[in-house]
Parts: structure tokens; C-alpha cells; sequence
């Protein structure tokens, strides 16, 4: 079976279970946080009041002249003669001021130098070390970023251990693992400290260590049971270990015990949704946004798992709230289309889809409005649309021009797409996506040849793609007698994706080709069983017919026609063996 990739909707539902960041505190509630000192704003940073000492006239002319440089909006000046200045005076009245304007202004290097000279003046100052912890973890200098921390723990104060680990999971496999050990050496000399506890199960869990991380976490409970974030990221692991059950009654019973922890019940209610428990999903989500209602994330998870239980209507009071206040517009605008889409409200659908402007969902966006544009006898004003934001936006060209090409095969405006597609191919020669529409649509046109050559230039640039190998193994069936050949590629798909029922579908249907009915009868049927496509329907049907079990056949086939009435393989296949068996 090939088929064209099926239009799908990006879903902030799915369980996406990432690395735990947050304040590894006893009693808090495991709100993210990370090592970074809390910004000051840019007024705040340079209207504050300092103190002058007995200056030289060197550094009085350096403040004066950052002084004035503020007044004038010239901020960028202002930081320049406060690092002047701190250097020459070495007074940390100055070098806490300076560093505030370098917080403001995100200057890296600035505060990498003011932490050095103020750890000069003071070898104890907290300020002085968390920054300078931070500017190392930015430069992935781990061992110095422990041991500005190390400096702040022992002074009894948090070091962020926690926030460290997780910002691990965007650092190379070798400083990933350079960093646990790291945090093992230093669990030797502070032994029994449950930050770093937490921090090494964190980091076994990002190298892949999942089982090790649960066993270490499970010490670490035992001496502190109230630690919410190893409760958290313990019912994280044994999910992931695939004890699923077990997972969903730790969360079940721990949100009770803290239900003010809004990240443990964020991630028991995405555990839910990705288990099909849909309406327990959305009561988690509700009672989160009772108790945090100024949480737009939260309010989205609820809208969008009211929308998966068919509440259109709550789900589209709260995407509407969400644009009111002005939070994940361009995703609120994106799901109220689509339910305006399913409303066969077109006009207030394409409305919401064009005012997604940017993000993950401007396309998909952009697709579904061009598509509903184009049903209402407005193709040439979508396609006029698609080239002006082309126009306007030339580093996304190749985008648009995938759009344009689907846009017009999906409206059946077969020589326009292929002279796009021609054209498009000629500008971006190695697009794999519009080569595969041109492929996909030169088999439609009976021109079988260039779709082989087309599906063979994308092998040679991605030789293990699954979904070309499906395709290239289907037509070779369909339209060839090459039969071991697409066997060949069919098996190589099924063996990177096995449990596609697209390649299951192929896989059964060369078999049966091949005439070996009853090993295709395995693969067709989980096909069906997985994916009750029409398509999929002819193939088994047509596999029940030949093996004797023709009362069967005509069921799968009356399901394949339920679904579309006038799908052209399934009637052929119907009314072919139908014929056949009445002529015999």
C-alpha cells in the first residue's frame, strides 16, 4: 500500500516526558527553575542608587560618562564604562552595579568578567559564584561550573544541582556523561545530599540509564519520602521502563498527597491522555486550572483534551480566553479553526487559520486555509495568498512551494502540479518532500517510470527512508511483474517500521501477488485490523475471496465502502471478482 502521508494536526497532547528541571526543594512545588539569577530589568539596573566612594578622577569620569550614556538610551555605552569602571576601581559598590546592567542587557562576557574580579574582592560572594557557575555552563566548562556550586552549597545555600542536570540534556552523548561523573565524585564528598542525589538519577535518566536512575531514586526516597521532585521524575521512570500501571497509580496517589504540585500533576494528566484516559485527563486538568487559572499552559492542555472528548464547546471558551489574554494565540487560533472546520463553519475557519502567524502551527495553518479557500471556488486567490508570503518570507520559499504543489494535487489540477512541482524540483533539485508529491502524482499519471526514478534519487540521498522504500516497492508491484524485487524494498520498510499498516498492507499484498495467499493473509489482516483503510479493504478482501472465505470478504469490503463509497480500488476489486464469481 503507498499512500500520500495523511494530513495531521500538531497536538500539544501527545506525552512528551522530558528532562524534570526544577528547584529540588523538600516542601516546594517543583516549579521549573533554572540556575539562572532572576533578571533585573534595564530601568531597574541602571536607576539604582550607588553609593560613591573617594573615586580617582579616572573612574569619576568613567561612572559620569555611563551616567549620561544611560540618560541617552545608550546602554550598550553605559556597560562599557561600568566595566571600565569596576576594573580600574576594583569597588564592589560598582562591579554589583555593573553586573546588574550586564544581567539586564544578557551580556555573557561582561559577567564572566565582573564574576572574576568580584570573586577577587569577595572569594565568598554567592551573587559572585552563581553567575560565574552559569557563564561556565554556557561554555560547557562543567568541572568549573561545580565548583562555583560546590562553593555555594557549602555555605549552606541551594546550588542548583538540579537545574545543572536537566540544561545536560542539550550537551553532547561524551559531556553528558562527562557531567554525571562529575556529580558522582562530588556525591563521594557530600555523601547523603539529596539535591545531588536527585540531580545523578536526573542525569541517568538523560544518558539513557533509566533502571539504574529508578533504583538510585528509590534510595534516596526512602530517607526523604516528601521529596516531590524525585516523585516526580520516579513516576517519569517507571513509565518509561514501561510499568506503565504502576507509574499511573504512583501519580494517582502522590497528586493527592501534593496537589498544589502543578508539574506532578501536569505530567500524570499527559500520562493519562497518552493511555486513552481521556476524561481522567481532563478532570486532572481541570482541577489544575481551578488551582493555577493564570496558567496558560495548563488552560491549553485543558482546552485541547476537552476538544479529544468532544466538549467543543468548553474547549472553545477556553482557546478563546486564551486569545483575550493573549497567550498561545497562534495554537488557539489553530484548534478554534479546526472546530469551526468540523462546524462546516468554512469562512470563520479560514478567518482563525490565517491569524496563526508564526510557530509550529503556521503551516498546518496555512495548509487547511488554502485547502478550505480552494473548496469555495478560491484556488486562484490561495494560490495568489501563498505566493505573496513567499515573496515576503524567501527563507521558507521551499515551504511554500511544497504547499502550493500539495494544494493543487489535492484540487485535482493535475498539469498545474506537476509544472510546480517541475519548477520547484529545478530551484531545490533535492527537496525530498516535493519530489515525493511528483512521484506520487506521475504514478497517478500512468508515468510509472519517472516515479521509480524520482523514488530512487531520494534512496540515494536517504537510503533508509521507510516511507519510500513502501512506495517504491507498491508501484513495482502494481505495475510491473518485478515482484521479488519490491519484496526486496518492502521487507527493508517493514524492517525499519513494523508495525506501519501501510507496509503491512504492501508486505501482504507482493505476497499475494507472489501467490502465496495464506502468508498474506497474516500481514493483510493486521493491516486491517490496525488501519481499516478501503484501499486496505480491496487488498484482504481480495486475499479472503481467493483463499474460500468469501462471506468474510464481503464484510471487510461492506466496511471498506462504508467508509468511502466511491473509493476506485475497491469497487474495482468488488465488482471484478463479484463478476467472476458469477460467470463461474
Amino acid at each position: 500500500m503507498q499512500k500520500n502521508a495523511p494530513y495531521l494536526a500538531i497536538c500539544l497532547l501527545g506525552l512528551t516526558i522530558a528532562a524534570l528541571p526544577g528547584c529540588a526543594s523538600f516542601s516546594g512545588s517543583s516549579e521549573q527553575a533554572t540556575p539562572e539569577a532572576e533578571p533585573t530589568s534595564l530601568s531597574e539596573a541602571v536607576a539604582a542608587d550607588i553609593q560613591y566612594a573617594d573615586f580617582e578622577p579616572e573612574v569619576l569620569y568613567q561612572l559620569l560618562s555611563a551616567e549620561i550614556a544611560a540618560q541617552r538610551g545608550r546602554y550598550d555605552v553605559t556597560l562599557v564604562n561600568y566595566l571600565q569602571a569596576a576594573k580600574t576601581s576594583k569597588d564592589n559598590g560598582v562591579i554589583e552595579r555593573a553586573m546588574r546592567i550586564a544581567q539586564s542587557l544578557n551580556a555573557d562576557n561582561a559577567q564572566q568578567q565582573l564574576a572574576e574580579l568580584w570573586l577577587k574582592q569577595s572569594p565568598d560572594n554567592l551573587q559572585a559564584h552563581r553567575v560565574a557557575a552559569i557563564q561556565a555552563v554556557k561554555r560547557q566548562q562543567l568541572e568549573t561550573a561545580l565548583f562555583h556550586m560546590e562553593e555555594i552549597m557549602t555555605q549552606g545555600e541551594d546550588a542548583d544541582f538540579d537545574s545543572l542536570a536537566a540544561m545536560a540534556a542539550g550537551l553532547p552523548p561524551a559531556q553528558q556523561q562527562e557531567l554525571l561523573a562529575l556529580y558522582q565524585r562530588l556525591a563521594e564528598r557530600h555523601p547523603g545530599t539529596p539535591d545531588l542525589e536527585y540531580s545523578i538519577s536526573l542525569l541517568m535518566k538523560i544518558t539513557g540509564a533509566p533502571e539504574e536512575a529508578l533504583a538510585r531514586l528509590e534510595n534516596l526516597l526512602v530517607q526523604e519520602p516528601d521529596f516531590q521532585p524525585a516523585i516526580i521524575l520516579k513516576g517519569d521512570l517507571l513509565y518509561q521502563t514501561g510499568q506503565k500501571k504502576e507509574a499511573l497509580n504512583y501519580l494517582t496517589a502522590n497528586t493527592r498527597r501534593f496537589p498544589a504540585n502543578r508539574q506532578m500533576g501536569t505530567l500524570y494528566g499527559r500520562m493519562l491522555i497518552n493511555e486513552g484516559e481521556l476524561q481522567a485527563a481532563q478532570d486532572e486538568f481541570d482541577r489544575l486550572v481551578k488551582r493555577y487559572p493564570d496558567t496558560p499552559g495548563l488552560r491549553l492542555s485543558h482546552a485541547l483534551v476537552a476538544l479529544e472528548n468532544k466538549q467543543t464547546e468548553l474547549a472553545r471558551n477556553e482557546l478563546t480566553r486564551l486569545i483575550e489574554q493573549g497567550h498561545h494565540t497562534n495554537e488557539a487560533s489553530y484548534y478554534l479553526g479546526r472546530i469551526e472546520e468540523e462546524a462546516d463553519n468554512i469562512i470563520q475557519a479560514i478567518g482563525y487559520y490565517q491569524s496563526v502567524e508564526q510557530g509550529n502551527y503556521f503551516f498546518p495553518a496555512l495548509a487547511r486555509a488554502s485547502e478550505l479557500q480552494a473548496q469555495t471556488g478560491e484556488l486562484d486567490k490561495a494560490l495568489s495568498h501563498l505566493q505573496s508570503l513567499k515573496e515576503n518570507n524567501p527563507e521558507q520559499t521551499e515551504k511554500f512551494l511544497l504547499l502550493e504543489v500539495n494544494l493543487l494535487i489535492d484540487q485535482d489540477q493535475t498539469p498545474q502540479a506537476l509544472s510546480a512541482a517541475d519548477a520547484a524540483l529545478e530551484s531545490f533539485p533535492e527537496n525530498i518532500e516535493i519530489r515525493y508529491a511528483r512521484a506520487m502524482l506521475l504514478d497517478s499519471m500512468g508515468q510509472h517510470e519517472k516515479a521509480e526514478q524520482d523514488l530512487r534519487t531520494i534512496l540515494g540521498i536517504q537510503p533508509d527512508s521507510s516511507v519510500t522504500l513502501n512506495a517504491l516497492g507498491y508501484i513495482l508491484t502494481e505495475r510491473t511483474d518485478r515482484l521479488d524485487e519490491a519484496r526486496g524494498y518492502i521487507e527493508k520498510a517493514l524492517t525499519l517500521d513494523p508495525e506501519n499498516p501501510a507496509i503491512l498492507d504492501s508486505m501482504g499484498w507482493v505476497l499475494f501477488r507472489q501467490g502465496k495467499v495464506s502468508e498474506a493473509l497474516g500481514y493483510l489482516s493486521r493491516a486491517w485490523a490496525a488501519y481499516p483503510d478501503p484501499e486496505v479493504a480491496a487488498h484482504y478482501g481480495e486475499a479472503l475471496w481467493v483463499s474460500g472465505e468469501e462471506e468474510q470478504a464481503r464484510i471487510v469490503w461492506e466496511e471498506g465502502l462504508d467508509a468511502d463509497p466511491d473509493h476506485e480500488i475497491l469497487q474495482e476489486t468488488v465488482e471484478r471478482l463479484n463478476n467472476k464469481g458469477s460467470n463461474e
